[in-house]
């Protein structure tokens, strides 16, 4: 019998082979079939990125800005609400990114553009998500992530200062709010929040000072007694705010550089606060009247601060 060869070579066949092929392995999956294009949505440009779902890592990082003074801190960035505080931080040049909800109108829809233009990023939230990220019962339709406006202690006493506003253990963001818009439209050359006060960026205090802080250069933390040292040194007469028992603001010369110093809610200026103080001042009131809310102590104080500024250039 001879030999069977070893080769493993093949011959071409001279005729079409009758076996059919084998059959795809059973673990491959079939193609996907083909999809139309969609056509885009008139109330959605085609550079908004797609929408993003509660668990998207962005949608996270707004949950720890909006929560967390920490986040924004080590982020040096927070979150606006609405058109009108987005708007504000647009004109100032501070928008990261901005997020739309479902329910967005016409004028978010344009003012989403608008940061689209000035460089930000624009996203589409799933339904129900703006919900699950703001504290508020009906948030508006828009939100943005800004740059904070915060500033250095020594910046403010480069600018020579004559009308500064300090928050001594002010603890209410509501408040803090009040403060900054009241500084804001009186002119005030700064806002300064110690240690121990709320944070200015925090969401509430951002929405109660209606984009003020935006116009007013702030600074953001600071021990009382380093504050008071370096507004003494900048040459302000440091004036404490006292429901009773202080001079009475309008026999007191605001129109000198001035330091208007703000204590707590309930208690006041600290003892070692009220120690480092050159005075105190009071705003009559009627008789049983305890106190007045310290935003509206500040409106009051900063406002007859900016009419003592404006004698001297009418006469």
């Amino acid at each position: 019998m001879p030999p069977r060869s070893r080769s493993t070579a093949r011959c071409s066949p001279t005729s079409p082979c009758a076996t059919p092929p084998p059959s795809p392995p059973w673990w491959r999956w079939p193609a996907r079939p083909c999809r139309r294009p969609t056509r885009p949505r008139p109330d959605r440009p085609e550079r908004f990125l797609p929408a993003l779902g509660y668990r998207h890592q962005r949608i996270q990082r707004l949950r720890r800005l909006s929560g967390r003074r920490s986040a924004r801190q080590a982020e040096g960035a927070f979150v606006v609400e609405g058109p009108k505080l987005l708007g504000e931080a647009l004109a100032a040049g501070a928008v990261e990114s901005a997020y739309l909800a479902p329910g967005a109108g016409p004028t978010e829809r344009a003012l989403a553009e608008r940061c689209l233009d000035a460089g930000a990023r624009v996203f589409e939230l799933e339904d129900g998500v703006l919900e699950r990220v703001t504290g508020t019962v009906t948030p508006q339709p828009i939100l943005g992530v800004a740059a904070d406006p915060s500033r250095p202690l020594a910046a403010v006493g480069e600018s020579a200062p004559s009308l500064v506003v300090v928050c001594a253990d002010v603890r209410d963001p509501g408040n803090a709010g009040t403060v900054l818009r009241s500084a804001a439209a009186a002119g005030a050359d700064a806002v300064i929040a110690c240690d121990g006060s709320v944070d200015l960026l925090n969401p509430k205090t951002v929405r109660a000072s209606a984009g003020a802080l935006f116009r007013v250069p702030i600074v953001n933390g600071g021990a009382p007694e380093a504050v008071l040292d370096a507004l003494a040194a900048w040459g302000l007469t440091r004036l404490g705010t006292a429901a009773h028992g202080g001079t009475d603001y309008l026999e007191v010369d605001l129109a000198a550089p001035t330091a208007l110093v703000l204590g707590n809610e309930a208690h006041g200026l600290r003892p070692e606060v009220a120690g480092r103080l050159d005075g105190a001042v009071s705003i009559p009131m009627a008789p049983g009247a305890e106190s007045l809310n310290v935003g509206i102590a500040a409106a009051v104080l900063c406002f007859e601060a900016a009419r003592r500024r404006r004698v001297p250039a009418a006469g």
